[in-house]
């Protein structure tokens, strides 16, 4: 990740706050760092280097350089008299003055709250996704939740990054698909409610269609979704006469049941997880959102693995 995906977020405010008496007042390297760090949450796992202050040709400042992930330099300025950092090329300015063992002690109350949330969230996942297909080891310790679209192109992207982490990962990951059509997608609810009753009469059946739907988007209309899911289930052994009463007859109980079972895993997704489009992962109960590469997974999967068990 480039500098240039963050220079916009930086706090757009330039704030001026006397030190103590006897406070230094010209942070030092490490300092700004830190503060940097804390204060900004895109620099939290870049590689920085501030390169030692020098005088400017404005009094009362000093002039440094940042460097983010081997990127052009970016020039600052820092107050002599504040400690604050003024960016050149942004109206904005960030709080340097914390000392750096304060920062620490900050991130790491951050991180234990982090935690906290996560395994409410998992606990939650875990609720919502009860009974449902899914791929991989039941007692694996690292959990894939991933709200989609079977008509969503990046949702499809998605898909071969994920038959390929099940491979790469047999004994340490499951997978669980949680429904979320979005309404401008013409063919994804009548999918979603089909790969529902498919999954009434077996795991294998619900598969079939999410396999077949992702690799094949481009033959699939709101027209021939049935038909061409009738298709996708020959030879998966399910009795192909409920399903279709359960995926197409909008009077039976059935349908109702499967689309009620949609609109719980919509509305969860929206209010409870805060997911409003598609994909949307959970890794156990940390968000990772969109079509992220392979390496993106690989990164929160490992660190799951090596982490100790949450206190």
């Amino acid at each position: 990740m480039r500098f240039r995906h963050y220079t916009l977020l930086l706090p757009l405010a330039f704030l001026c706050t006397l030190a103590a008496p006897g406070q230094a007042l010209l942070p030092s390297e490490e300092q700004i760092l830190a503060n940097l760090r804390y204060r900004v949450l895109q620099l939290r796992e870049a590689d920085m280097e501030v390169q030692p202050l020098v005088a400017s040709a404005f009094e009362g400042f000093h002039q440094g350089t940042l460097i983010v992930d081997g990127s052009q330099p970016l020039h600052f300025l820092v107050s002599d008299k504040t400690a604050h950092v003024l960016f050149l090329l942004s109206p904005a300015a960030i709080d340097v003055g914390l000392p750096v063992d304060s920062v620490t002690t900050l991130l790491e109350e951050e991180r234990r709250l982090a935690r906290i949330e996560e395994e409410k969230r998992y606990k939650a996942l875990l609720q919502l996704s009860d009974g449902m297909a899914s791929r991989g080891p039941g007692d694996a310790p690292v959990t894939i939740f991933e709200f989609s679209d079977f008509q969503c192109p990046y949702c499809a992207r998605a898909f071969t990054t994920i038959e390929e982490l099940l491979k790469q990962y047999p004994e340490d990951i499951r997978f669980v698909y949680l429904h979320l059509p979005l309404s401008h997608h013409e063919w994804a609810k009548p999918a979603a409610i089909a790969a529902v009753c498919a999954a009434n009469q077996s795991e294998e059946a619900f598969w079939a269609l999410h396999d077949s739907y992702f690799r094949n988007q481009r033959e699939v209309t709101r027209e021939n979704v049935i038909e061409i899911s009738r298709r996708y289930l020959q030879g998966s052994g399910i009795d192909l006469g409920v399903w279709a009463e359960c995926a197409s007859n909008t009077a039976s109980e059935d349908y109702w049941s499967a689309a009620s079972a949609v609109e719980a895993s919509v509305e969860a997704a929206g209010s409870e997880f805060g997911i409003t489009g598609t994909p949307g992962f959970f890794v156990n109960g940390r968000l990772l959102y969109g079509a992220q590469s392979i390496e993106a997974f690989e990164a929160l999967i490992d660190e799951f693995l090596h982490k100790p068990d949450p206190e």
